[in-house]
């Protein structure tokens, strides 16, 4: 194989990843369209299918071996759309009203705000070894929780809930964002990387599941216990993915 033809298949491998990371920032794009008109059930389903591109961008990265520092940014640039921008406007469109105007852009600009700081933090802090935790609640975490609350209160009641919750909510999790704060990663697509992961993994394929048969209200309470537990862990024993990471390179030494 010649060297152009290396190159033209390297070009090709790379186009993979950033079509998901595309998808992404346009379907926040195409959510944001739908607010404007009114719709912030549809917005809301269209930001959990950003989400799932989100979530196999980086993934197929590693997979093809082409992890670079311009999909890392490019993914940043999506994830601002998809799950900074687009919630704010969807608090400020479907919970802000009633408000003060000043009081009112404060609490909606709270997911674009901190969503971006955690953002830079995130492209800042990265490292070679990788780490079986997020220091801070993720961006498509805090979209996910304000649309799954939108879509829960929608099942159960018929509409897109309190906004007094909703605002208490957004600010809770902004907060959450830019704190010190591990959450475990989600398991990695394998059933070959020990039990741990694979039970999580199953736990992870019936949530995805329930999601489409039970239309999105599984999906709050599920993530809220999943918040709430991660928080009283690192309440707990706040070094203790320092104590797995150890473990994992003794016994990789051993190896």
């Amino acid at each position: 194989m010649n060297g152009k033809e290396q190159k033209r298949r390297r070009v090709g491998k790379n186009v993979i990843p950033n079509v998901a990371t595309v998808f992404n920032m346009f379907l926040g794009f195409l959510a944001l369209g739908f607010l404007v008109r009114g719709e912030p059930i549809i917005a809301s389903w269209l930001i959990l299918v950003a989400i799932f591109f989100d979530s196999i961008d980086g993934k197929l990265a590693r997979l093809l071996g082409i992890s670079s520092r311009f999909g890392t940014e490019f993914d940043s640039l999506a994830d601002t759309v998809s799950f900074c921008v687009t919630p704010s406007v969807m608090v400020y469109l479907v919970y802000g009203n009633g408000l003060p105007p000043v009081l009112r852009g404060v609490i909606c600009f709270i997911p674009l705000l901190f969503g971006t700081i955690r953002l830079a933090r995130f492209n800042v802090m990265q490292t070679e070894k990788p780490v079986p935790y997020f220091t801070g609640l993720t961006t498509p975490l805090n979209a996910l929780m304000i649309v799954s609350f939108m879509l829960f209160n929608q099942q159960i009641w018929g509409d897109t809930g309190d906004p007094r919750i909703a605002l208490v909510l957004v600010s809770t999790l902004g907060f959450l964002m830019v704190s010190p704060v591990r959450f475990s990663k989600f398991p990695l697509l394998s059933f070959r990387k020990g039990k741990k992961n694979t039970i999580r993994l199953v736990a992870l394929i019936v949530v995805l599941s329930s999601m489409v048969v039970l239309r999105g209200i599984i999906l709050f309470p599920v993530f809220s216990l999943y918040i709430i537990w991660s928080i009283f862990k690192w309440m707990l024993d706040n070094n203790r993915f320092d104590e797995d990471v150890v473990a994992k390179e003794i016994g990789n030494g051993h190896d």
